[in-house]
């Protein structure tokens, strides 16, 4: 049972009331093998990643931190690349957790990168990623950043506006232009065939399908009433991709859907399929043009508490190509490349965050507040979508009994909460070490410097060997940008 809403809908009407605690659990020193990272043991009474003592890892890095099981983060790399096989492509959502080192594993592991803003194409360009396998998505994507991207020639662009369509086509025009120096016959009245498909940016039209999945509002992405994408309902997806098609410098690679986030089934993805490949069907129809690809997004959903559940990947790509090759047959369309972006599957479930407890305040017998050392501004999921987390006294075990308690944080805000409701033992002492499970996706990432505090470290820890991908910064670097 749930105390509040899940992350992807309630269900079976597991939600208790709000003022109803949780129940506590059976062993507080046990370590969910569905939530921790794979690594994860207690050696000792000890937490343990990626064979290192945690006490270990605070005394030379500090904390909090962010301690990432490499392992982990290249096995579901390799899952996901096994579980889709050669007749798909997977893509990882760098939005999840961006940095130069962990975009190089994801190239090695044989992966593509989607990236969604110059910065993270920057960075993937830096890491050495092959600009062939990146896909720059975005919903105002600034002009400078087609320029890079089409300078760079990325392997894909998803389009999300009329506006950007027109941008993309003239950014492209204008670089052949450029190339041909001015010439009469520069690319503006070229047909496609002059232009040739290698020098035309590769297009996919990003298709909201109104297909919501069961997850939370904030972050459902594919109905109608929201920024992303072409509406299928108005007619709006029909016309962008008559756009594209019309635009001698873009090649229509094939149609983008993406329909929620943390999501535990496959039946969203199925009715967002039929949709979009109905539109397929028409594109056929119309233009005499199939699509060669179909990218369904990411959206892939991790346990964060001990009731999630979500469903093997293996389970989940059976079950998706199945869907693209049923609804392919039954519209009469070749089955194309489907594409996937896992973002939060990859990074999240192998990584933690490390805190030091700091003040103990019981209020009333009612729960526990525990005070760490850091708070919202290394995880803002729980103040802003009341995101549920898993945590545990990670420097030593104890035998103590459970007592209810709420993580929080050291910011001057009400909301700075870590972890809503967790049990801790009742002995729990300041300088005991906390660990917070699952924190790999969107912690860093929406990271900020509120209250001027620094962001945390990121490091990687692996068959006992740890290092530093991100850097502490510091009150100098938050200095540095002050101009005074």
């Amino acid at each position: 049972m749930s105390r509040v809403a899940h992350p992807a809908g309630p269900r079976h009407a597991d939600v208790l009331p709000a003022e109803h605690p949780p129940a506590p659990p059976a062993d507080l020193n046990a370590l969910h093998p569905g939530i921790w990272p794979r690594s994860a043991r207690r050696v000792d009474g000890v937490l343990t990643l990626g064979g290192i003592d945690v006490r270990d890892l605070a005394g030379q890095y500090g904390t909090p931190a962010l301690i990432l099981d490499e392992e982990d983060f290249r096995g579901r790399c390799r899952d996901f690349s096994h579980a889709f096989g050669e007749q798909a492509a997977v893509f990882y959502a760098a939005k999840a957790f961006c940095c130069r080192g962990v975009l190089r594993w994801v190239a090695e592991e044989g992966l593509g990168v989607d990236v969604c803003t110059g910065g993270e194409l920057e960075v993937a360009l830096a890491a050495g990623v092959d600009p062939a396998m990146i896909t720059l998505h975005g919903s105002n994507k600034l002009p400078s950043e087609l320029e890079r991207a089409v300078g760079a020639g990325v392997g894909h662009v998803v389009v999300d506006s009329f506006e950007e369509i027109a941008r993309l086509a003239y950014i492209t025009e204008e670089r052949q232009r450029v190339a041909h120096g001015g010439q009469a016959g520069d690319g503006r009245n070229a047909s496609k065939e002059e232009w040739g498909a290698g020098r035309r940016p590769r297009v996919l039209v990003r298709v909201t399908t109104g297909v919501e999945a069961h997850t939370h509002e904030f972050v459902a992405t594919a109905h109608d009433d929201q920024k992303f994408g072409f509406s299928l309902s108005s007619g709006a997806a029909d016309e962008a991709v008559r756009r594209v098609l019309a635009a001698p410098s873009l090649d229509l690679a094939g149609l983008h859907s993406h329909i929620g986030s943390q999501i535990y089934d496959t039946a969203g993805f199925d009715v967002a399929a039929h949709r979009v490949l109905e539109l397929a069907t028409r594109i056929q129809d119309e233009h005499g043009v199939q699509i060669g690809e179909l990218d369904l997004g990411g959206g892939f959903g991790i346990a964060y508490v001990a009731e999630d559940d979500p469903a093997d990947i293996k389970v989940v790509a059976e079950g998706l190509l199945q869907i693209v090759r049923a609804q392919c047959a039954a519209a009469g369309l070749a089955m194309p490349r489907l594409t996937v972006e896992p973002g939060r599957a990859i990074a999240g479930p192998g990584t933690i965050t490390l805190y030091e407890v700091g003040t103990i305040k019981d209020v009333d017998g009612l729960r526990s507040y525990v005070s760490v050392d850091g708070g919202m501004s290394d995880n803002i999921r729980t103040a802003l979508y009341g995101a549920e987390y898993t945590c545990a006294l990670a420097s030593r075990e104890s035998a103590a009994p459970p007592v209810l308690s709420r993580l929080v944080g050291r910011h001057c805000e009400t909301g700075d909460i870590v972890v809503r409701d967790a049990y801790l033992p009742a002995d729990l002492a300041t300088g005991d070490l906390v660990a917070v499970a699952a924190t790999g996706a969107y912690c860093r990432s929406m990271a900020s410097n509120y209250n001027h505090v620094p962001r945390p470290p990121v490091v990687a820890v692996r068959d006992g060997a740890s290092r530093v991908l991100l850097r502490r910064e510091t009150p100098e670097d938050l200095l540095a940008l002050d101009v005074g």
